[in-house]
């Protein structure tokens, strides 16, 4: 605010000390401070800029997981902690790493969506953040050499544009083993690389790896009469790791990025039961602009298949397909 002053003071003032500076001195001295201040200013005004989102809020980004992400006690406090524990560091020693684990409809993606929208206005549309889908983005084994370069050359360009941009990288379970390893110089513990920064960005993973231990851990909780609640941390996260290193069919096989310790944290995510579906239905609903209907809600959760057969505890597609049942309803 002062420089900002200072600068339309100089512009107000021009006029009268025309006469005692010299026209050459005065222009450049207006163009610096034009350059250096009010244009960089003015033009974020129209685009998004790196970094121009406001500080993170710690309330906000808690209100966007209680009310859109259900059934994850545990994703939840992980995530909130992690992240604006990162975000307020001015000074962390290594890139916010973040493997999300659990069954498709679970919320992986709709999780990575949320911190985007909570650091970027543009949220997945930004042009900071980044999303690579293993199947359409590294589909052939035999190019595995090239991806590595590539992806490479991807993160540090972005970085070097954007200290503070966001990797997200889908379907980790089917991607080559190997070729993850490419990026462990930029998520350890260096001030830099090849002279960037990397120790503001963020990476997410998403896999389906460690879903079964996951829903075994679930189970034999809701078998033994416990809340899903009462499920820790320290209950999921050593098997996570050790199943996604030792999974021959994950991008994390043998990985030094979880031998050398450089996944912060690795995010179980619990298999969904009736009542979470009904629960994303009638947010759905809301998003859609209609009224909540009960019996619409009960009969497109209804229609949704659960496992274990006898016992019908958890949802096998989550939360995915009740958006598209929703259609069969609202469709004009």
């Amino acid at each position: 605010m002062k420089l900002g002053r200072a600068a339309l003071g100089l512009l107000l003032l021009a006029p009268l000390a025309v006469r005692a500076v010299e026209p050459i001195s005065l222009g450049l001295a207006l163009a610096g401070v034009l350059t250096g201040y009010i244009y960089p200013r003015l033009y974020c005004l129209f685009t998004e800029c790196c970094g121009q989102k406001r500080s993170l809020s710690r309330e906000a980004l808690q209100k966007d997981l209680d009310s859109k992400l259900f059934g994850q006690h545990l994703a939840k406090k992980v995530i909130l902690n992690a992240l604006f524990g990162f975000i307020s560091n001015p000074k962390p020693k290594k890139p916010l790493t973040l493997s999300l684990h659990g069954w498709t409809g679970t919320g992986k993606n709709f999780v990575s969506k949320i911190i985007a929208e909570n650091i970027y206005e543009g949220g997945l549309n930004s042009d900071y953040v980044h999303l690579f889908v293993a199947t359409l983005h590294f589909p052939h084994a035999s190019n595995i050499t090239l991806y590595k370069d590539q992806l490479q050359l991807w993160i540090r360009g972005n970085v070097s544009a954007c200290g503070r941009s966001i990797f997200i990288f889908d379907e980790m379970d089917k991607l080559h083993a190997g070729l993850i390893d490419a990026i462990k110089p930029f998520l350890d513990y260096y001030d830099h690389v090849d002279g960037v920064s990397y120790q503001k960005a963020i990476f997410i993973f998403l896999s389906n790896a460690g879903a079964e231990r996951i829903t075994d851990v679930a189970l034999d909780f809701w078998r033994s009469g416990k809340q899903r609640e009462e499920i820790k941390l320290k209950d999921m996260e050593p098997a996570l790791s050790v199943s996604a290193f030792n999974n021959k069919n994950s991008g994390f096989w043998h990985s030094s990025l979880i031998d050398r310790n450089l996944i912060d944290y690795f995010v179980p995510f619990l298999p969904l039961e009736y009542k979470h579906l009904k629960m994303c239905i009638r947010v759905e609903m809301q998003a859609r602009g209609f009224e909540i209907d009960e019996d619409i809600v009960t009969k497109v959760a209804d229609e949704m298949t659960f496992f274990p057969k006898e016992e019908r505890v958890f949802s096998d597609k989550g939360c995915k397909t009740v958006f598209t049942k929703l259609d069969y309803y609202y469709d004009d």
